[in-house]
């Protein structure tokens, strides 16, 4: 009905918006209503095959076909501008790395290369042991030449396609209409990430066999149907159909559980493509999240020796290699990462930092806005671009940086907190008071913000208002030995002496090395003594 043909319409819109392939529901839509519900002969129909003008005259016996047809191929084309317009009206640029096969020199070797990824997709459906969340960067390596056996197999593959095509044309069965039906819903739905029509960004994605996988059961229930007929065999199938459905189920079973976390999927994507850079980029990702940097830069390192060009895995393995104080090895990678990639803002930004700490003033800041060039709303690198002048004691410039970080993100903590030492610092304390206020607005329970604040009004000898804003500091971070002691500070210039060495106890159990809250509590007894 028409209802459900809008219904179909509706949600096929809302799986178009989450990823391209749902358009090509459109497609099986179209071709279930041809095949299945009007039951016409395409072929009949194109002169492939003879059929009688009253099997013909049935098959149109459907009045609202063209409608229902007319729906379909409007909805599909309005979806395709739409997708069209929210894409900036160009297709996505992909590097060599994510799909190397669509880069291969020479029409030929491409097609061979794209007709073997078809077969390894096909293998898959067949049988899914062979699974990786990711195949790119060496996954399936590129054929390049004819004496490569793989030549073969995609040979083989193309005339089974072939003559599995052929068969459907002549087969004059009762269950014609399933064997093209399976055909259809097997090869349409994969038509997006074909590399037919537009260069995609990976090699083999699982997910695109979602709805090829409803053809694949369909034409495995064809096979069946074809084995047990004329046979006495067919408890022997039934037996074969049970163990099989057995055994998918077992592996969809390990598969889930193996996407229960990241650690197990990246293990079982190395044991399927140990030549992944990829895999060993994400798995050393893991460990760097986990705190393990000697398996973290093993990984990165194995992964830019099996891609050399892997920018995101240098930019990694420079900012652990940075943060053990290697900053010459750091800074080479870093130059390498963005020489590969230009306009690789983030590792601009980490190139300046180890530059600045190389004491590579001027190239640091040239690295800085070199990556706000590539990147303009960069809260981070004008957050270090602030840290570079505030070293060269361009106290105006660090101040403007590091507003344009708080502008950018507003919930940038630690430009907040340079600005107000700074202002702090160079005297400018009704500028910092309002700066603090203004941080307050959203960050209102920020302890560095309130602690900063609360030294800016004890200067300003606004003392009731200082002791607000530390008692609310403490609130937030109550075993912070700092807060402890200014606050000490404040009462103790405030003529408040018990409070004062209260505080200056609690400084001095949370930090009892602290010559600073010791001084002061000899200062403090001294003038007790008089």
């Amino acid at each position: 009905s028409i209802f459900w043909l809008l219904v179909s319409i509706s949600f096929t819109t809302l799986s178009t918006f989450c990823k391209e392939q749902g358009i090509t529901v459109i497609g099986l839509c179209s071709a279930f209503d041809v095949i299945m519900v009007c039951r016409i002969d395409m072929l009949s129909i194109l002169k492939i095959r003879s059929s009688s003008s009253s099997s013909l005259i049935n098959n149109y016996n459907n009045n609202y076909l063209l409608l229902r047809q007319l729906c379909l191929l409007l909805s599909g084309v309005l979806l395709l501008i739409l997708r069209w317009r929210i894409m900036g009206y160009a297709t996505p640029t992909f590097q060599i790395h994510d799909n190397p096969h669509s880069f291969v020199d020479g029409a030929i070797f491409r097609a061979i290369n794209y007709i073997y990824l078809y077969a390894i997709n096909i293998w898959i459906l067949i049988n899914p042991g062979w699974l990786c969340f990711d195949w790119s960067m060496g996954c399936i390596p590129v054929i390049t030449s004819f004496s490569d056996y793989r030549v073969y197999i995609a040979t083989t593959f193309l005339a089974s396609i072939i003559l599995l095509l052929l068969y459907s044309v002549k087969d004059t069965s009762k269950h014609q209409s399933l064997l093209i039906l399976s055909l259809v819903l097997l090869i349409v739905p994969f038509l997006p990430g074909s590399n037919i029509f537009f260069r995609v960004g990976f090699v083999i994605a699982e997910r695109v066999l979602y709805l090829s996988s409803a053809g694949m059961c369909m034409l495995i229930t064809y096979g069946i149907i074809s084995l047990a007929k004329g046979t006495e065999k067919k408890r022997v199938i039934q037996i074969g159909i049970i163990l099989l459905i057995t055994l998918y189920t077992s592996r969809s079973i390990q598969r889930s559980k193996e996407w229960r976390s990241e650690e197990s999927l990246f293990q079982s994507g190395e044991k399927v493509c140990p030549l992944n850079a990829k895999v060993h980029y994400n798995i050393g990702k893991l460990n760097a999240d986990k705190g393990n940097n000697t398996q973290a830069i093993y990984r990165y390192r194995l992964a830019i020796k099996l891609s050399p060009d892997y920018d995101q895995a240098m930019n990694n393995l420079a900012n652990i290699l940075k943060d053990k104080g290697e900053l010459v090895e750091a800074e080479d990678l870093l130059t390498k990462a963005v020489t590969i990639r230009p306009e690789f803002a983030a590792a601009w930004m980490n190139l300046g930092i180890v530059q600045a700490q190389l004491k590579k003033i001027g190239l640091a800041e040239k690295s800085y806005l070199q990556a706000l060039r590539h990147r303009r709303k960069y809260p981070d690198c004008y957050y270090n671009l602030g840290n570079l002048y505030l070293e060269l004691k361009q106290h105006q410039a660090a101040i403007q940086a590091w507003r344009n970080a708080t502008i950018l993100k507003p919930t940038h903590v630690n430009a907040w907190t340079n600005t107000l030492i700074l202002l702090d610092n160079i005297g400018e304390l009704k500028l910092a008071e309002n700066v603090g206020k203004e941080a307050l607005k959203v960050l209102p329970r920020e302890h560095q913000v309130l602690f900063n604040l609360a030294n800016i009004y004890g200067k300003l000898e606004k003392y009731t208002e200082s002791e607000q804003f530390f008692l609310l500091a403490l609130k937030e971070d109550q075993n912070n030995a700092k807060y402890h002691l200014n606050i000490g500070v404040l009462y103790h210039r405030w003529g408040k002496y018990d409070k004062a060495e209260e505080a200056y106890q609690t400084a001095l159990q949370l930090n009892p090395s602290n010559k600073v809250t010791q001084d002061n509590i000899a200062m403090l007894q001294r003038q007790r003594n008089k």
